[in-house]
């Protein structure tokens, strides 16, 4: 999100208004045929974690929604982990015991320490792109990347690599183990009324 948000005071206000547009919409698609087992994820600011509410907020958009907690996953930046690691542990598992996913967004650009990883307990590590972009046969990057998946499937998570633009990351990221990506080389960002036929067409297909 915007800093000019996070400056203003406004990200909060912009945080719940994302979350309740994204519940209602993952229903939507639920109702018109989405794939049972795919979710939602939105982003979580650090100003909405150091909100007392946050769960409150969390619980009255599933509820409004009538979205069930394992349609939807927040992702969260190392920098929000760390701030204070004891009370985000409190609130992701707090989370996990609804049954709301959790990822960790960016991963490798921040404090990546792995102790906290271990604390969090989080569903999912998401490799930044900045790895992703020069992960060419040998590079250093693919060794990174290569730890980071070997670190998250010792640690039960999986692994979403982010911006994928060509067939040759691609397949080097399926050689190394990563469960799933994201990127350009499969679509790029639609409008919210022509995802799902994409997203069906391409299943069937």
């Amino acid at each position: 999100m915007s800093p000019i948000a996070e400056i203003s005071g406004q990200i909060i206000k912009i945080g719940d208004l994302v979350l309740h547009k994204a519940t209602q919409q993952m229903r939507h698609w639920l109702d018109e045929g989405f794939p049972g087992d795919m979710s939602i994820a939105v982003n979580i600011s650090m100003a909405q974690f150091r909100d007392a509410a946050l769960l409150e907020k969390i619980d009255r958009a599933l509820a409004d929604s009538e979205l069930p907690p394992w349609a939807l996953e927040l992702e969260l930046t190392e920098s929000v982990a760390m701030e204070n690691p004891e009370k985000v542990g409190e609130i992701v598992s707090s989370l996990r015991s609804r049954g709301v996913k959790l990822s960790i967004d960016d991963f490798g650009t921040g404090y990546s320490s792995l102790s906290y990883l271990k604390k969090l307990q989080v569903h999912k590590l998401k490799i930044d792109r900045s790895f992703i972009q020069a992960i060419s046969a040998g590079s250093s990057d693919q060794t990174i990347v290569r730890a980071i998946i070997g670190i998250a499937r010792d640690l039960d998570m999986q692994t979403i690599a982010e911006g994928i633009e060509t067939e040759e990351q691609r397949q080097i990221l399926e050689a190394l183990g990563c469960d799933s990506g994201q990127g350009y080389l499969f679509c790029k960002p639609l409008p919210a009324a022509e995802f799902l036929p994409r997203l069906l067409e391409h299943s069937v297909s």
